[in-house]
C-alpha cells in the first residue's frame, strides 16, 4: 500500500491524496460505507460501484468471525471473493464491538473473553488471534486490536486502557511481521490512537503509534458521546503528531458537518453507519440540509431528492414517492434512501477534494457546514 499527498489547503490542514492498494486507487479524503457482515445494508454491490461509486468498503472482524465463519471465508478465497467485490476493503478489528458487549465480555492482559451475541458461545480474541483472523478475511487494510474506552471515562481508566492498547499493538505488529497474506495481495496494518478525551494521553498515544512506522494510522475512541468540540480538539492534537506522509483515519465519524470539520483538521478517511442507518428511518442528508422524509410537508413534493448530488437515485425519485415508500414500509424505500445518503456522502468528500485542489476549501467548507447541518 502506498500513499501520495497531492495538495494541502492553504487556510486549513485539509489534504488531498491518493491511497494505492492492490485492489485499486482511493482518492482522499474518502468516506467508506460500512458493510459490517459483508453487506452494506439495503445496497447491492452493483449499486455500490455504479451508482454510489464507493472506492472502499468496511467489513467487521467480530461479526464475520462469528458468521459466516473463517473456514467458509478461507474456502471462498477471502471476503473479496465471497461477496463479489473487487475494490479495496478495510476490516475493523472487532475491538469496538467487544467494547459494546458490556457485561458479556472480560478484558485481560492476554485479550478479551466474550460471549457471542448470536448464541451465547464463549470466544477469546487476542492481538495475535485477531491478526490471524484478519489475514483470513483478507482485507486490504486491517486494524490493530485495541480497547475502546467509553465516554465519560475516568483518567485512570483511560490511561490503563491506552497502555493496554499499546502493548496489544506491539503484539499485533509482531504477528503481522511474522505472517504473510493468504491470497496473494498486500495487507496494511493501521494502529489506533486512544486516550479518551485527555490531551496528554492523546499526545502520548499518537507519539507511540507514530513510532510504529506502519503504512497508515487511525484515531479511535471518539464519536462515542463526547461533545463535538472535544472530538475536534482531540483530532487536531493527534493530527499534528501523526506522520504527514501516511493516511489518517478517524473511526466512526460521523455527520456531514463532522466530516467537513475533521477534513479541515487533516483527516483523510472516514466511516460511519449513519448514512444507511438513518436512511432506513427516513432521514435524508442533502446539499440543502437534513430531511425527515416522514414529515407531512413532503407528502406532495414531487421534486427530486437532490439534483446537485446527481446520480440515478438522487435525481430520478421524488420526495413524495420516497415518503410513500417509507411510510408504507416498502423495502424499496430503505434501498433508495440508503443509496441516496451514501451518494451524498461520497459526493461531499469528492467535492471537498476538488476544493482543496482549487485552493478554495475553507470558504466552501464554512458555507457548506451551515447548509448540511440545518433541518429542512
Amino acid at each position: 500500500m502506498k500513499f501520495a499527498l497531492t495538495a494541502t489547503d492553504t487556510n486549513s490542514k485539509a489534504r488531498a491524496g491518493t491511497l494505492t492498494t492492490d485492489h485499486g486507487e482511493i482518492a482522499t479524503p474518502i468516506f467508506m460505507p460500512v458493510g459490517t457482515a459483508g453487506s452494506v445494508k439495503a445496497v447491492h454491490q452493483r449499486e455500490l460501484k455504479n451508482d454510489i461509486d464507493a472506492k472502499i468498503i468496511l467489513g467487521n472482524t467480530y461479526h464475520l468471525y462469528l458468521r459466516p465463519g473463517l473456514p467458509l471465508l478461507e474456502k471462498a478465497g477471502g471476503l473479496h471473493q465471497f461477496i463479489g467485490w473487487d475494490r479495496p476493503i478495510l476490516t475493523d478489528s472487532g475491538g469496538y464491538q467487544v467494547y459494546s458487549l458490556g457485561a458479556n465480555r472480560k478484558i485481560t492482559e492476554e485479550g478479551v473473553i466474550f460471549k457471542s451475541h448470536i448464541d451465547g458461545s464463549k470466544h477469546t480474541f487476542t492481538p495475535e488471534g485477531v491478526m490471524d483472523i484478519e489475514r483470513t478475511i483478507g482485507a486490504d487494510i486491517i486494524m490493530a486490536f485495541d480497547e475502546c474506552t467509553p465516554y465519560p471515562c475516568e483518567y485512570a481508566y483511560a490511561k490503563k486502557s491506552m497502555d493496554l492498547t499499546h502493548r496489544w499493538l506491539s503484539r499485533c505488529v509482531k504477528q503481522v511481521d511474522n505472517t504473510s497474506p493468504l491470497y496473494g495481495y498486500d495487507q496494511a496494518l493501521f494502529p489506533i490512537v486512544q486516550g479518551s478525551v485527555y490531551k496528554d494521553l492523546r499526545i502520548e498515544s499518537a507519539e507511540f503509534i507514530a513510532s510504529q512506522n506502519q503504512k497508515g494510522n487511525a484515531i479511535g475512541g471518539l464519536s462515542v458521546g463526547e461533545p463535538h468540540e472535544i472530538m475536534y480538539e482531540m483530532t487536531d492534537v493527534v493530527c499534528q503528531l501523526l506522520p504527514p506522509d501516511r493516511p489518517r483515519y478517524l473511526m466512526g465519524v460521523g455527520t456531514p458537518e463532522n466530516i467537513l470539520e475533521c477534513i479541515a483538521l487533516g483527516i483523510d478517511m472516514f466511516d460511519c453507519v449513519m448514512p444507511t442507518r438513518n436512511a432506513r428511518n427516513g432521514m435524508l442528508f442533502t446539499t440543502q440540509g437534513i430531511i425527515n422524509i416522514r414529515n407531512e410537508k413532503w407528502k406532495d413534493d414531487l421534486s427530486p431528492l437532490d439534483v446537485e448530488v446527481g446520480g440515478h437515485v438522487s435525481t430520478f425519485y421524488s420526495k413524495a414517492y420516497l415518503r410513500h415508500l417509507i411510510i408504507s414500509k416498502e423495502m424499496l424505500g430503505a434501498q433508495i434512501a440508503s443509496i441516496h445518503n451514501l451518494t451524498f456522502y461520497l459526493w461531499l468528500v469528492a467535492r471537498a477534494r476538488e476544493k482543496i485542489l482549487e485552493g478554495t476549501f475553507t470558504t466552501w467548507k464554512n458555507n457548506m457546514t451551515k447548509k448540511v447541518s440545518q433541518r429542512l
